[in-house]
């Protein structure tokens, strides 16, 4: 090993404790810090991740980064190495125009922000949040020049979460989606209904929460490995592949909620859990494309968990968890929990209408940022969109533009990755029953294992080492469609609904 190469991963060894408070921090805060104490950890968070971002951005790391990068050095790294300092190289010639002192505002507008949005949420106020919103709007697009100076910035912020899509490819994407699954919902509404009346009533939230330990355990999360905590709204998040953290939030009154939410952030967990340790604690390790991060959980959550052969092994102990389950047949549940109906909140939606809700948010970010539409004018276009879409009309700010936390921490271009991770899991679902045979039966044979271990083997281990056209390439050997997704749609609702 050189000498520079040993400097280089004491360097990166000393920066992770840095991001690993972070970590902890926010975790933190979203779990467990009572709000008086808020402000305390608010000034905790910025102090270590202003650190970590001088260590990352030095000129000590630079000239390391440059000595490594030189062909006699790089050609003897191994391949893990390679991809590390390739990208680190990159991030760094991008991070380090960031003028400190602008960082540290930065993190300490997100902090602000989150709490904020909280309150308003809470108290169904948009005025207590707009401010700060504006103001990580204003400072987004300001980080986005630093970065990539020249480049329209929201094409920036879609590649920041989803490397390699681009607007035009998404727009196309979504617009296929558009065209078809429209007409798709229209004939799905108007045939008859499921009867819901069973689902309503009060659910044991302590029970809720042994739910959530039996499917997390059913769909392979490993506990050693993880941890499982209570928040607003649900959320994972990982130190490295041997710690990662999932949150749920429960309803009383809506016990599908916690189960899928659970489901959903399992397969994110399950991802992190799974990729190669030897990428622990560096840039290749956790996953940084959130389309293909989400299209595990979104597997998991829809593909799996939505479908009926998934509770065939584990119905029964359902009920005994929660003993209304006893009353509904598996029949009843399967078309409840595939209930196509337009609703206000993008998290309990059904996985066709879902759909809507994040072309919403795609069209409103690039208003945002296009069109320059004003924050004081968002909640009228976020209620004229879902009109357009979903024919209904939110009745106050929680359960409209509220009720995501995305735009208080600047996360501009992260929502269309869930749609993107929808479109995926199509064309992976069509490639895993080439290979490993019909999921149905796979899934009635409690099988559930065969399918995590091919996600494991396919797509986990590789961390961040494939970006995602990459991955979309070599798992299923052609572009990105949204042609299988429209078939899975077609075909599973025409059953369903007898259209």
């Amino acid at each position: 090993m050189s000498e520079t190469l040993e400097k280089f991963k004491a360097f990166l060894e000393e920066k992770n404790q840095y991001d690993h408070v972070t970590t902890l921090l926010y975790w933190d805060m979203e779990t467990v810090t009572p709000k008086a104490g808020q402000a305390g950890h608010v000034d905790a968070l910025t102090y270590f991740s202003t650190k970590s971002f001088e260590m990352g951005t030095s000129k000590e790391l630079g000239e390391m980064l440059d000595t490594l990068a030189k062909p006699e050095e790089f050609e003897a790294l191994d391949d893990t190495m390679k991809f590390i300092v390739t990208r680190m190289k990159r991030d760094m010639d991008k991070d380090k125009r960031i003028p400190k002192e602008r960082f540290e505002a930065f993190v300490r507008a997100q902090a602000e922000a989150g709490n904020a949005w909280r309150d308003a949420k809470n108290a169904s106020d948009y005025s207590v949040f707009a401010p700060h919103l504006r103001n990580m709007i204003e400072m987004t697009a300001e980080m986005a020049g630093y970065t990539d100076p020249g480049k329209e910035v929201y094409d920036v912020l879609l590649d920041k979460y989803e490397e390699s899509m681009d607007s035009a490819t998404i727009d196309r994407l979504f617009e296929d989606l558009k065209k078809e699954l429209i007409p798709l919902v229209k004939q799905i509404l108007a045939a008859k209904q499921p009867d819901d009346t069973k689902f309503k009533g009060n659910f044991d939230i302590n029970a809720q929460r042994e739910v959530q330990q039996l499917l997390l355990d059913y769909i392979g999360f490993s506990r050693e490995s993880g941890a499982v905590g209570e928040t607003e709204h649900p959320f994972t998040l990982n130190f490295c592949s041997k710690d990662v953290r999932i949150s749920n939030h429960y309803h009383e009154t809506e016990p599908l909620s916690a189960m899928f939410s659970a489901i959903h952030e399992g397969g994110h967990a399950i991802f992190e859990q799974n990729v190669n340790p030897e990428y622990d604690n560096t840039v290749a390790g956790s996953c940084n494309y959130m389309g293909v991060h989400e299209s595990q959980s979104r597997f998991y959550e829809n593909i799996l968990g939505r479908n009926k052969n998934f509770w065939l092994p584990i119905y029964d102990k359902l009920g005994e968890l929660l003993p209304q389950f006893k009353e509904i047949s598996l029949d009843e549940f399967y078309r409840e929990i595939n209930h196509v109906r337009n609703s206000l909140i993008r998290t309990e939606a059904d996985e066709v209408t879902y759909c809507f809700h994040i072309i919403l948010r795609y069209e409103i970010e690039k208003a945002i940022f296009r069109d320059h539409v004003a924050v004081e004018d968002l909640p009228e276009l976020w209620n004229e969109k879902m009109k357009e879409y979903l024919g209904i009309t939110p009745g106050n700010d929680a359960e409209g533009i509220l009720q995501d936390m995305h735009w208080s921490d600047g996360s501009f271009g992260y929502f269309p990755s869930y749609l993107l991770g929808s479109i995926y899991d199509g064309m992976f679902l069509e490639t895993l029953e080439k290979e490993l045979g019909s999921v149905d039966k796979l899934l009635a044979a409690g099988k559930i294992g065969e399918i995590t271990k091919w996600l494991n083997e396919k797509i986990h281990w590789y961390g961040s080492t494939r970006v995602p056209k990459e991955v979309i390439q070599n798992v299923c050997g052609e572009e990105v469609s949204a042609e299988p997704l429209i078939r899975y749609f077609k075909k599973k609702y025409t059953e369903i609904y007898n259209l």
